[in-house]
């Protein structure tokens, strides 16, 4: 029987990427979605023939039929609204950033094992062929002793200097309470993740540079340069404000070759997988497909559920990212490197 997934918010994501990807997924169904204001969930609802629409989060808990919950609300509140699902035997895939606290990160992670429910965090880009396919070249030592992993996600609007204000429907993202932290939540910490993700090493220490001021705490461009486990060296470029650059891109350089995803659109499967070694000459590209990230981090979400396996993205590797992200955050205030454990 298909799963039945309920979405916590009906804010653009849900909209556009996971609701379409829910229902595209064989083994899902769109059970439920959660909001605030009864028109916007009955809306969504009739959008995406959801069988269920509420306005409290406690109420769709009791439904038999929602056997996975997507939280998407503000940052702020993941946690506790992993917490409240995991205690009422949902399994959950929560949006990033998982949680903007180490403590609430452990919080979350300690609910689900003690409910035994699966727990997941939305690093839809590690499902792209094309970076699946430069891990496992990695990993089996095609490129040698890796020194180096870049990825970059930048967009922006020429002529645009300060950000444009933003819907009252997403204003929270300018709240530095609800969201933490200002482009980096929004895109570097996917960066961050997917370098985790393809080299399989642990970062250990973080210098950032951000334009964040104590005017404007929330950053709209941020450098940052990372060291790994291993000795190997990463580099990120995230932000608002480079409207000449528009997308994302990761490139991992070892002394064998390179190897990488250049030139894609952001968020979605897209881009030209680049490889360049002694044996291998790749240059492959992928047909634009807005949605397929999405639908496939759910196929995985529910074979992990099926089968007692691994999400894409656990729970683990959202909280690495959250430590990540506080590290930096602290960098770019002191000017100093900050080691991580």
């Amino acid at each position: 029987m298909p799963l039945g997934w309920a979405i916590v918010s009906t804010g653009r994501h849900p909209d556009t990427k996971m609701a379409p990807a829910i229902t595209d997924a064989p083994e899902a169904t769109l059970a439920a979605v959660v909001s605030r204001d009864a028109g916007r969930a009955q809306a969504f609802a009739k959008k995406h023939n959801a069988a269920a629409a509420y306005t409290d989060l406690p109420t769709m808990l009791r439904d038999p039929a929602v056997d996975v919950v997507y939280v998407a609300s503000p940052n702020a509140l993941h946690a506790d609204h992993v917490v409240m699902a995991a205690a009422a035997g949902k399994h959950v895939l929560v949006e990033k950033p998982m949680a903007l606290s180490l403590a609430d990160c452990e919080r979350m992670i300690d609910a689900c094992a003690v409910a035994d429910v699966q727990l997941g965090v939305g690093f839809h880009l590690r499902t792209h062929p094309g970076h699946r396919r430069v891990r496992d070249l990695i990993a089996n030592g095609d490129l040698g002793t890796v020194a180096l992993t870049t990825a970059n996600w930048g967009r922006g609007t020429r002529g645009q200097v300060a950000p444009a204000p933003r819907p009252a429907l997403q204003a929270w993202w300018d709240d530095p309470k609800m969201v933490g932290a200002g482009a980096f939540m929004a895109t570097g910490v996917h960066c961050v993740d997917l370098i985790r993700f393809v080299l399989g090493r642990e970062v250990t220490e973080v210098t950032a540079l951000t334009d964040a001021t104590p005017e404007h705490p929330l950053e709209e461009l941020l450098v940052m340069a990372l060291r790994f486990d291993d000795g190997s060296m990463g580099a990120v470029m995230t932000g608002r404000r480079t409207p000449d650059y528009a997308g994302n891109s990761i490139m991992a350089y070892g002394s064998g070759g390179r190897a990488g995803v250049r030139e894609s659109i952001a968020m979605v499967l897209d881009g030209t997988l680049d490889i360049y070694t002694d044996t291998l000459s790749v240059d492959e590209a992928f047909a634009l497909d807005p949605t397929a990230l999405y639908t496939w981090q759910v196929d995985a979400f529910n074979d992990a559920v099926a089968h007692d396996g691994r999400p894409a993205a656990t729970g683990l590797d959202g909280l690495r990212a959250a430590q990540i992200t506080l590290a930096m955050v602290e960098s770019a205030r002191t000017g100093r490197r900050v080691d991580i454990e």
